[in-house]
């Protein structure tokens, strides 16, 4: 079992991770995935929303157009104040708070909505961050998650990380999140229903080159992952790469689309 020292250790390597390169170039592009979220949790005007491992701010601000009043929350302050900045473009009214997702600062029951879009997925220890989600939801509310499958392309770009850089042994993999038995595990004490639909999100780029240039210029752990390899394993990792992209890719060479799968949940609370 991997100790708690050895958990704290990864958080930290994740933070460090995150808060490198800027999600956000990446992230804005997953808006539709947060404006979704929102309307599968089917928000009222009104009501009390904590988006837990918020990034950039995605779920945050359609929270907020739909009159939420929210709180949007994260480990890495750099990503809060990019959500900061487009919610004051947008004059939305947002309270931003750095938190951890593993320990929410927040009473029980304090939240009619709980969201997280590929966030809370990432937190190295799952049960825990699974319980905090349930622990400040109210009885009745609902807890609304997007994560990334194990199958889908974004799983995959993980597990070929993971093939160059392995990860501490005994830790579970994020993509364990876009599992629906795991997920009925990590909630079957707190959840009334748990309802699960699979979608597809595409990412649109002009090349895998281009693609492969984007991610490791702003995606954390892509960034993080080429700084750390030799050259002769980086470039590597950068076939493997392509390789993938090109399997993946359903237009022609002149562009690139791909397809990524993940589920979309949502947790009524018990």
């Amino acid at each position: 079992m991997t100790s708690a020292i050895d958990l704290n250790a990864l958080k930290s390597k994740q933070m460090a991770s995150w808060a490198s390169g800027d999600y956000a170039v990446i992230g804005t592009t997953l808006q539709l995935v947060g404006e979704l979220l929102a309307e599968a949790c089917d928000l009222r005007h009104g009501e009390t929303v904590l988006d837990v491992a918020a990034g950039n701010g995605n779920a945050t601000l359609a929270a907020a157009r739909r009159g939420g009043r929210v709180t949007s929350t994260d480990y890495v302050e750099a990503l809060l104040e990019r959500g900061r900045e487009r919610a004051r473009a947008e004059r939305l009214e947002v309270t931003f708070q750095a938190a951890d997702a593993e320990n929410l600062p927040f009473p029980d029951a304090s939240y009619d909505v709980v969201l997280s879009t590929f966030g809370v997925m990432f937190t190295p220890d799952q049960a825990k961050a699974a319980s905090e989600l349930a622990r400040v939801c109210r009885p009745g509310g609902r807890i609304g998650l997007a994560n990334w499958t194990p199958d889908g392309f974004i799983g995959q770009v993980f597990k070929t990380l993971g093939r160059h850089l392995p990860p501490p042994p005994g830790v579970q993999p994020p993509s364990l999140w876009g599992v629906e038995s795991h997920l009925r595990e990590l909630f079957d004490d707190s959840a009334r229903e748990i309802s699960v639909a699979r979608r597809l999100f595409n990412f649109r780029y002009q090349s895998p080159a281009h693609f492969i240039e984007v991610f490791r210029t702003w995606y954390g752990p892509v960034h993080k992952a080429f700084a750390a390899l030799p050259a002769d394993a980086a470039n590597t990792l950068e076939r493997d790469l392509t390789e993938l992209l090109e399997r993946y890719n359903r237009t022609g060479p002149e562009s690139l689309i791909v397809p990524s799968e993940y589920l979309e949940v949502v947790i009524t609370r018990r």
